[in-house]
């Protein structure tokens, strides 16, 4: 069977299965709905919780910015596994405890105030677009290469597929469907990487494959091979960072607190029984999601050596198929400067205009390249970053099968995420805004039919992004995790932690913190990027680490704001209470 037959067969299987597990647990009630009717197993909504975190971000572009990024892109690694286990102790359990469908909900009752809530669906609904445009967009990259159609019909084939699941299941059909997603995306990424470190390193486990010697008679280390062939083409050494001491702090903390900001991943723990399911949760979803994470640096510096080996002083009539497959998608490009017919790559952009990858991104994928030549270097190729996981398994020969799995993979991280936020924002509108601030009176029935509805129109909207995404989509996708620092996890955490909290603090807190750091990533992003260096940044702090600022800007707002204010009526220092203190604390024993 042909490669692309193959592929057809996986991801049409897939999406099969996706849509069967959507009809048979559709959903019946607005509990089932919002919160799977809050009786998920731990160990099933753990994985089903990987699966909403690791997008197409994590499973596409992640390997690819390490490969390009090497040292530096570490920072990614560690922000989001650690965010992790800063939601595991910090939020998870409080917010289960808590019982009810939202965040907002958390923060309207904790608060008081139908304004808090208001701002906080604001908020919501800003982080969340923000995150799913880049995954519609995804998912048209890998139709669009995989299956040979546009990247528009790819975007409204993802649109198709997820309306079914999202809309009809709602978060019980979403749950169900992560975990087969889960599988299929953990299946497609480690089984290249385990086929890769083989044919590299000769050790079947990427993990230890990236520390052994490299099977090419040169007696290298992975990474030593890996440093000495950047250094021949005139880039710095992988292993070596250019970020300040600072900018590397900022950026993994904002990737921290974003984690356990996010509000679709916070609303998981809503549907498992109890707190402590909730806390159990958040540790089997930090197992699932480092056997990817663990293995993303193994893949980066495989996939750079392979790519450094098949394209570099390569003629381009001799360029190997995978070069043609993708260029025809303007994903990868070489343009000749000096007229030799040789491929060379070397620091600098090879074309004017080509569009900039920025860290933590979900890349520039179908955005097309101009036509003329940078003069200023040699690099000839231009090599979206986005590609390297897609692309590896070509790069690397193996089996037609082997690259169907990855397709499906691709599109099973991508849709898993875009359904989660769906469901968000949908929840969001239904339940916060009409439900428990404009039409209290509602039914259930017409509470499920508007959720469903607003899931319906914000699928649309999502695949618009994604058809004709913004200039500054693909860069700022990893910003949504500084703008839920800046925003949500304030407003959170305090609510729990300090009864003194009120919301008029809570309110300036989220829009100063907000505010602050949009303007900021917009000014260096969309309005200044000639300007986006560092010795223009404050303190140093890139647009991707600057969430951490905002989220101080929110909690000193916040604090001093509340200071001047009344403190809360006495039923929310009882709310809180009941929040942190286990059941039956202090009662007497017995003994």
């Amino acid at each position: 069977m042909s490669t692309q037959a193959l592929i057809y067969l996986f991801v049409g299987a897939s999406f099969a299965l996706y849509i069967g597990i959507a009809i048979w647990s559709r959903a019946g009630s607005t509990k089932e709905f919002y919160v799977a009717g809050g009786g998920v197993n731990p160990v099933v909504n753990g994985m089903a919780t990987a699966a909403d975190w690791m997008s197409a971000a994590s499973f596409i572009s992640m390997a690819g910015l390490i490969a390009f990024l090497g040292y530096d892109g570490s920072v990614y690694l560690m922000g989001w596994t650690g965010g992790y286990v800063m939601l595991a102790l910090l939020l998870a359990p409080y917010l289960r405890k808590f019982g009810q469908f939202t965040v907002p909900d958390f923060i309207g009752a904790r608060y008081y105030s139908k304004a808090a809530r208001t701002v906080a669906v604001v908020c919501l609904i800003f982080i969340s677009f923000t995150y799913i445009a880049g995954q519609m967009r995804g998912v048209g990259i890998v139709f669009s290469r995989f299956l040979d159609v546009e990247v528009e019909i790819g975007v409204i084939i993802g649109m198709a597929i997820v309306f079914f699941y999202a809309v009809l299941g709602g978060m019980k059909g979403i749950t169900y469907t992560q975990v087969a997603q889960y599988c299929v995306l953990i299946f497609a990424y480690m089984v290249p990487a385990i086929f890769i470190s083989l044919l590299i390193t000769g050790n079947p486990v990427p993990q230890l494959g990236l520390g052994s010697v490299v099977q090419d008679g040169s007696g290298m280390y992975v990474l030593e091979k890996l440093d000495s062939s950047l250094q021949a083409m005139g880039f710095g050494p992988y292993t070596d960072g250019s970020k300040s001491m600072i900018d590397v702090f900022c950026i993994t903390a904002a990737l921290m607190i974003g984690t356990a900001g996010l509000p679709h991943v916070i609303v998981r723990f809503f549907t498992v029984p109890k707190a402590s399911d909730a806390r159990k949760s958040a540790g089997w979803a930090l197992v699932f999601i480092a056997l990817l994470y663990t293995t993303a640096p193994a893949v980066a510096a495989f996939a750079r050596i392979n790519f450094n080996q098949t394209v570099d002083q390569t003629e381009y009539a001799q360029a190997p198929a995978w070069f043609k497959n993708w260029e025809a998608n303007n994903l990868i490009a070489w343009r000749d400067k000096n007229g030799d017919g040789v491929m060379q790559i070397a620091p600098g952009a090879a074309f004017e205009g080509a569009p900039v990858y920025t860290e933590g991104g979900s890349g520039n994928s179908g955005e097309r390249l101009l036509d003329n030549a940078a003069t200023d270097n040699a690099n000839e190729v231009y090599f979206d970053n986005d590609i390297m996981v897609l692309a590896n398994p070509e790069i690397a020969q193996l089996p037609g099968w082997v690259i169907a799995l990855v397709a499906a993979g691709g599109l099973a991280a991508a849709l898993s995420t875009a359904a989660g936020l769906l469901l968000v924002i949908s929840s969001s509108v239904s339940h916060d805004l009409l439900k428990s601030t404009f039409k209290p009176d509602i039914t259930e029935k017409g509470e499920l039919l508007a959720a469903r509805l607003a899931a319906t129109a914000a699928i649309v909207v999502a695949g618009i992004l994604g058809i004709y995404p913004p200039g500054f989509v693909a860069q700022v996708v990893a910003f949504a995790f500084g703008l839920a620092a800046a925003s949500l996890f304030p407003a959170i955490f305090m609510g729990i932690f300090s009864k003194r909290m009120n919301r008029e603090g809570a309110i300036a807190g989220m829009v100063s913190g907000l505010g602050f750091t949009f303007l900021y990533i917009a000014w260096f992003k969309l309005w200044n990027p000639a300007d986006n260096t560092a010795e223009h940044w404050l303190f140093g702090i890139s647009p991707e680490g600057i969430g951490v600022v905002g989220m101080l800007i929110n909690f000193a707002v916040a604090i001093a704001v509340a200071r001047m204010t009344a403190q809360p009526p006495a039923e929310i220092d009882r709310l809180v209470e009941s929040i942190r203190v286990p059941r039956g604390a202090g009662a007497a024993t017995g003994h």
